[in-house]
């Protein structure tokens, strides 16, 4: 389990960068240094970026809440937290290019199977 949140908090980390990359092109260094005060708008790929971006950040709390019972809850059933979280883990790694891609349906889907890994994590803590 200790593996999976720490995949997921990697992916997080590597999709905020990711995300910056898109600005870099549209910025000076005076701006990237300064207070962002004056930032200009971005294009269609770095808006959608910035939006996934904005969807793990929402999901994230969740996520982690669970990982975390499942390791201190007596009686939480841990393999399947496991799997729950590396559902989630590779549901998120997929929804990332589909939705900076625009593909509506197969994002959708990624969306769901990632809200599938935290069900199963809420299950088995209850267990």
């Amino acid at each position: 389990m200790t593996t999976w949140i720490l995949a997921v908090l990697l992916l997080y980390l590597a999709q905020i960068y990711f995300s910056a990359l898109f600005l870099l092109p549209y910025v000076t260094i005076s701006q990237i240094v300064g207070g962002r005060d004056d930032m200009p708008e971005r294009g269609k790929i770095a808006g959608r970026a910035d939006r996934a971006l904005s969807n793990l950040k929402e999901n994230l709390p969740f996520f982690l809440t669970l990982g975390v019972l499942a390791l201190i809850v007596p009686g939480a059933d841990v393999d399947q937290a496991t799997f729950g979280a590396s559902l989630f883990f590779f549901a998120r790694l997929a929804y990332l290019p589909l939705y900076i891609s625009g593909i509506p349906f197969l994002r959708s889907l990624a969306y769901i199977a990632g809200l599938g890994g935290n069900v199963i994590m809420g299950l088995a803590v209850i267990g």
